[in-house]
């Protein structure tokens, strides 16, 4: 499934109507790679227009965690978007950050073995 979020308005993407840039055709290659545990708990691909990014969420226990995927040379992003605020104000934690020397199937494995290593999936 696909969702756009623009001025604040979350709708879903019909297939026909999916963005078909570079970022998008990327995050659906990651998408069809991911283990079967990170998607039997809810993967989304993300075009947050917003915030300006492509990404694929994924809905854990403890939260969505983002995937962004990298305009330009600057590397991937996994983040976790807090419900609430914290005591600092801040709405996202960035957990790690890698280079964009891997393909779709390795950005994948990176994202599904950090996600179970962590305790996000169980």
């Amino acid at each position: 499934m696909e969702i756009q979020i623009s001025d604040d308005t979350v709708r879903r993407v019909r297939p026909a109507d999916a963005p078909v840039n570079a970022l998008a055709i990327q995050a659906r290659a990651v998408a069809n790679f991911l283990p079967l545990s990170v998607r039997r708990v809810g993967t989304t691909i993300v075009h947050n227009l917003d915030d300006q990014y492509t990404g694929i969420r994924v809905d854990t226990k403890e939260g969505p965690i983002v995937l962004e995927m990298p305009v330009g040379d600057a590397p991937y992003r996994l983040v976790h978007q807090l419900p609430e605020p914290d005591k600092s104000g801040r709405t996202e934690v960035e957990m790690r950050r890698f280079p964009q020397i891997y393909k779709a199937k390795g950005i994948a494995n990176i994202m599904g073995q950090f996600l179970e290593s962590r305790g996000f999936l169980g």
